[in-house]
């Protein structure tokens, strides 16, 4: 279950682990402990890597640039066919936490080890992701999640909130279209900003708003799900150490949570997970301000 392997309502019995390196090691340790053949793909230059050794039957993609190799979605489905894969483990990264992935994977009668495409879907657009919290009473930053996006309402919404404010791109993550703005000046400088590269890096300008949390700590909460509507929730990680809102150090478990926070959280998350139906491994991402009160921030359908 470590990585990501559950019980399913279809059985397989071949895993072609769409990855590489140290994720696609651990996933083929633990399907072949639990008794499914494993495949594993690779480009030229891998061809000797660990993975491609460990694994039960490897297939080359026959190119080392990443884009026509591990992230050529056509390639991969070959790869199924050829040696007869009925299920695909993506790992992170890559087709990880990709909706038409998945959704093609069922399509071609593949069990896709993860989440459903409409749970990555949901999950992978931070406005859809805060309308489904708040109608599951999950605690959510007050903000702005309209489909209203001109700039005008935009910035009466950001007077509304009262600043600081934070500007996010809605279709992605990563801190890209991302800007905290602490007065009206500063939200009309940032948010074509916010704008252009949520739309360079995602297709979509669409934003959403939050107030800003200031001096507030960031806390994950890991979660598995099965077919079945079983959820559990395992440890948090504590990930406040970040530079341009990426992770530096992880400590687990957070040293600020306490038991009774920690239920807390951990329910929330669990609550998050059964309202997009989810399967498989996922992260529900919290923020923690300094009176203890906790806030959904996204969730990441994929292992981690």
């Amino acid at each position: 279950m470590s990585e990501g392997i559950m019980t399913t309502t279809k059985t397989f019995s071949t895993i072609l682990i769409a990855n590489r390196g140290e994720i696609a090691c651990r996933i083929i340790k633990t399907a072949k402990a639990q008794g499914y053949h494993t495949v594993a793909i690779y480009s030229p230059i891998d061809s000797n890597s660990p993975h491609v050794k460990l694994a039960d039957t490897a297939i080359a993609l026959g190119d080392n640039n990443v884009e026509n190799s591990y992230l050529n979605s056509d390639k991969i489905f070959i790869a199924a066919k050829v040696s007869n894969a009925d299920a695909i483990h993506p790992g992170y990264g890559f087709f990880s936490e990709n909706a038409d992935f998945a959704l093609r994977c069922s399509e071609q009668n593949i069990t896709f080890i993860g989440p459903s495409s409409e749970a990555i879907r949901m999950m992978g657009c931070k406005r859809q992701a805060k309308l489904a919290m708040l109608a599951a009473d999950v605690p959510c930053i007050p903000g702005y999640e309209g489909e209203t996006q001109n700039d005008s309402a935009l910035l009466q919404q950001a007077e509304r909130i009262q600043w600081p404010v934070m500007i996010k791109a809605s279709a992605g993550g990563g801190g890209r279209g991302m800007r905290l703005v602490h007065n009206k000046n500063d939200f009309i400088e940032q948010l074509p900003l916010a704008r252009s590269e949520a739309s360079k890096a995602f297709g979509s300008d669409d934003v959403i708003l939050e107030k800003a949390l200031i001096n507030a700590r960031h806390i994950e909460v890991q979660i598995f799900a099965d077919h079945f509507g079983n959820v559990i929730y395992l440890g948090e990680r504590d990930c406040t150490l970040q530079r341009r809102h990426q992770k530096i150090i992880e400590e687990a478990p957070s040293p600020v949570v306490n038991e009774t926070l920690r239920t807390a959280m951990g329910q929330a998350a669990v609550k998050a997970a059964k309202t997009c139906h989810y399967v498989g491994a996922g992260t529900v991402e919290f923020l923690l301000d300094q009176q203890q009160n906790f806030y959904f921030l996204e969730m990441n359908t994929r292992l981690q």
